[in-house]
């Protein structure tokens, strides 16, 4: 189903431009070579169904990824970021034998029980030959509901857990969101989000490659480096994080015209603040838009479009798609009301890789998958983001959620970005802080802050403390690692 797709897409594209980055230009039909190439060395060194994957966002990786399904294996790509013992427990955890990677990673592939395979080893330009004069080996047979990847979570409330997608949730959720966003091939994405992050493997490796479109790959994130690539490759889509954004806004060499090619710019992996999308609005003329996902669903959930935008929303949900928000005593909430929300649908993973029980705990038996996260819904269904179930902060009795106060103090202009923790107390449970990063060439005081905090939230929600820093913590993706943010205190 998915590999499938994407064959026949390639194919009638194969002269089209897929895939570029620094060092080199893949034609569609080129990927496709070389993704033969590399089912046959994966049939060649492993039995194993799995296959682990140790690449950046580049050229190769659609290849080497296409390459692991055509060998009718599972791709598990793995968080580079991670420090050894991190990747060994996960190594063990998918029982892989077998990962493929670049040189650029060999200290850290020397520390994990696993072989390796590095691409500069493998006699591709020989095997581009042989593909090219022998037939195409056989699509392999699959189910729709076979599993076609493996994510781990970044653990960031436990041991990190491997998220199974199948071939039909992945193929739903790419087709579903190209139909959302009304997008078509001639659009030119940036990756520059890892591809072991669903955000982005299925936004923009996969979905660009369900259109036949061009995407160039930036390894590593560098503002300056991203800015010039946009302007120069005219880019067209540029999907990212909230932090990439701010980080975006710092750089000097931006100016007014660096993203005049930018038709679709849309924020997810956490909430993007009044004051990034404000200042790219200013001082760029372009609008952020807000998506809504998680690696359980594939990820993309709900988006804003040209179609349907709200701010402060991220957006309605993507066909085929279902939502509902349920109050503790698991009944649906009424517009504006807070509530866990729920997803089901096409997208929604089979479970967690070897752990039935963990599964349960986020699955209904009819199919509804627990997020965990909190929202509301306004009565023209678009969906907002009000907290995490698990960052509540419980004040004397009373729940507290930090992206409340959050949304407060980035309404300053001086605040760039807010995160919000509970620190125990022994007179209420917990008490709230909040770290603080100015914008540029901004200034203000704490009680300037407090004040603000006083006049739009009830007392035992403003702030006990508030820390101003330069950076915060963050995972591989640039997300606030709130449990980072605890030993700060």
């Amino acid at each position: 189903m998915l590999l499938q797709e994407i064959v026949e897409i390639a194919s009638r594209s194969k002269r089209g431009i897929a895939v570029e980055d620094a060092s080199r230009q893949l034609t569609y039909g080129q990927v496709l070579k070389l993704a033969a190439v590399m089912r046959t060395t994966i049939c060649r060194l492993t039995d194993c169904p799995r296959v682990g994957i140790v690449l950046p966002a580049s050229s190769m990786f659609p290849a080497v990824f296409l390459g692991v399904l055509w060998a009718k294996r599972i791709a598990v790509p793995l968080n580079f970021l991670l420090a050894s013992d991190e990747l060994v427990n996960i190594v063990k955890d998918a029982g892989l034998d077998l990962v493929i990677t670049v040189k650029h990673f060999s200290d850290l592939m020397s520390e994990l029980p696993v072989r390796t395979v590095y691409l500069e080893d493998l006699p591709l330009k020989r095997g581009l030959l042989w593909v090219s004069i022998t037939p195409r080996p056989a699509l392999p047979e699959v189910s729709p509901d076979d599993t076609a990847l493996i994510l781990y979570t970044s653990g960031t409330t436990g041991q990190p857990k491997g998220v199974e997608l199948t071939h039909r949730n992945l193929a739903s959720n790419c087709k579903n969101t190209i139909s959302a966003l009304n997008i078509d091939p001639r659009q030119r994405f940036l990756n520059m989000l890892p591809p072991f992050h669903v955000f982005g493997l299925t936004a923009n490796v996969l979905v660009p490659m369900y259109m036949g479109a061009y995407v160039y790959a930036v390894p590593r994130f560098s503002p300056a480096v991203v800015a010039r690539i946009v302007a120069k490759q005219r880019i067209t889509v540029l999907l990212a994080i909230p932090s990439m954004f701010a980080a975006l806004l710092r750089t000097k060499s931006t100016n007014a015209d660096t993203f005049e090619s930018v038709r679709i710019a849309i924020s997810g992996g956490e909430p993007l603040s009044d004051a990034v999308r404000n200042a790219f609005r200013d001082r760029f003329n372009l609008l952020l838009r807000e998506g809504y996902g998680l690696t359980e669903t594939s990820p993309v959930v709900c988006i804003c479009t040209d179609a349907y935008h709200r701010e402060r929303t991220v957006g309605k949900v993507i066909p085929g798609t279902k939502i509902r928000l349920i109050n503790e005593d698991d009944q649906r909430c009424p517009d504006g009301v807070d509530g866990e929300i729920q997803v089901q649908g096409p997208s929604v993973m089979k479970g967690y890789y070897n752990r039935l029980e963990e599964t349960a705990k986020v699955m209904t038996k009819d199919g509804w998958y627990l997020t965990g996260d909190v929202g509301q819904l306004d009565a023209d269904g678009f969906l907002s983001i009000t907290g995490r179930v698990k960052d509540m902060i419980i004040v004397g009795g009373e729940n507290v959620f930090p992206r409340e106060i959050e949304d407060v103090l980035e309404s300053h202009e001086a605040v760039l970005q807010a995160a919000v923790i509970g620190q125990p107390d022994d007179l209420r449970g917990e008490v709230p802080i909040a770290f603080v990063i100015l914008s540029p060439g901004s200034e203000v005081d704490v009680s300037e802050l407090k004040i603000l905090a006083k006049k739009k939230l009830a007392g035992f929600k403003v702030p006990r403390r508030i820390i101003f820093s330069e950076s915060l913590p963050t995972g591989p993706t640039g997300k606030i690692l709130k449990r980072a943010l605890a030993s700060l205190l």
